[in-house]
């Protein structure tokens, strides 16, 4: 019997019965039509999953019975955060998805020049970006959420990446150094930053001031690469050569 996976923000223990929050009951419900019997696992974030069914369902509540716990561990071992751009719609939908997929730790929003994020959409952004890494994360396997910082500004970031020596940021961009290059030089044990352009990428101030604050630029051969194309595979790139990606 296929077995779904749901992320449920509550406290769980082996041997628990339990009614689902609003949004995972619709999603089981209404968008995976799911009934009494069918097999689940759950996990909330803090590693591990749990392994049980659902014991009924009704317009109001679902009620799911944790039979087991699993304490599996499919975490990378490599501190990656993507340093995304803000991008239109699906581009930036995109790049989160499958930056989650591929094990990054922490995402963090930059609002560039070349972004668009009008400040009264910022809290809506912020629901929409964590619903599609929970999705993802569901989908993938994973256990543990990536954090989602909140958007900050390029100048912000850029200072506080001066004053964090310990992390080794790495810039994206066409006609850079290739990543070969670079990527003996890294170290595995220590926290990557990967940061990418929205649409249009970085302008050339904005690569000035994130190489100022000791980010080194590379690039990912002679083809210019959409944003979310960048993210994927500057990620792969660095998870197959330092992380768990074999």
């Amino acid at each position: 019997m296929r077995r779904t996976r749901l992320f449920v923000p509550l406290p769980l223990e082996r041997g628990q019965e339990l009614a689902l929050p609003e949004g995972p009951r619709r999603h089981l419900l209404q968008v995976l039509r799911a009934r009494p019997g069918q097999a689940l696992v759950l996990f909330n974030g803090e590693g591990g999953e749990f392994h049980g069914e659902l014991v009924s369902a009704s317009k109001r509540e679902a009620r799911v019975r944790l039979v087991d716990f699993d304490p599996v561990d499919r975490e990378s071992p490599l501190d990656l955060a993507l340093a995304q751009g803000v991008a239109r719609g699906t581009h930036m939908d995109l790049a989160l998805q499958k930056a989650t997929e591929l094990g990054v730790r922490r995402i963090l929003p930059l609002v560039c020049r070349r972004s668009v994020l009008p400040p009264h959409q910022v809290e809506k952004k912020m629901a929409h970006w964590q619903g599609v890494i929970i999705a993802a994360c569901e989908q993938s396997g994973r256990t543990r959420l990536p954090e989602l910082a909140p958007p900050r500004p390029l100048d912000l970031h850029a200072e506080a990446l001066a004053g964090a020596r310990e992390i080794q940021a790495l810039l994206l961009h066409p006609g850079e150094q290739p990543a070969s290059a670079l990527l003996d030089t890294l170290d595995a044990k220590r926290p990557i930053q990967l940061l990418i352009g929205p649409e249009g990428g970085f302008d050339a101030a904005e690569r000035e001031r994130l190489c100022a604050a000791g980010a080194r630029a590379l690039g990912l051969g002679p083809r210019v690469l959409r944003t979310e194309t960048a993210a994927l595979a500057g990620i792969t790139l660095l998870q197959h050569h330092l992380g768990d990606l074999g």
